[in-house]
């Protein structure tokens, strides 16, 4: 069920999403990371929240995306810093495929 002003949003088509990649995204004032780990979609926002970079640029192992700028490293299921030099989590989204597209649920923006 939806939480109070928050709905499903299409970002993406599933197809656009490499296996074991990432996407960037933008939806309204959101800057989001998609990211396919072992098959299933998980998205987080794309900026690190140390030096405003965009983990899209990055590298992804597993469930770890590492920054480009300064190495700053989070898991991408939970959003979880993982050590210096970031300064706290990053903030995820719920995210479906359903019919061939990646929805996300987003706190209303309009």
């Amino acid at each position: 069920m939806p939480l109070p002003n928050e709905d499903w949003v299409t970002v993406a088509l599933r197809a656009d999403l490499p296996p074991g990649g990432m996407l960037a995204v933008s939806f309204g004032d959101y800057q989001i990371a998609l990211y396919d780990v072992a098959g299933e979609v998980f998205a987080t926002d794309n900026l690190c929240t140390h030096a405003q970079a965009f983990l899209s640029d990055g590298t992804l192992a597993g469930e770890v995306v590492e920054c480009p700028l300064h190495g700053g490293r989070f898991e991408v299921k939970t959003g979880k810093g993982l050590g210096a030099p970031i300064p706290c989590d990053l903030k995820t989204y719920p995210a479906r495929v359903a019919a061939g597209e990646i929805q996300l649920r987003l706190p209303e923006i309009f």
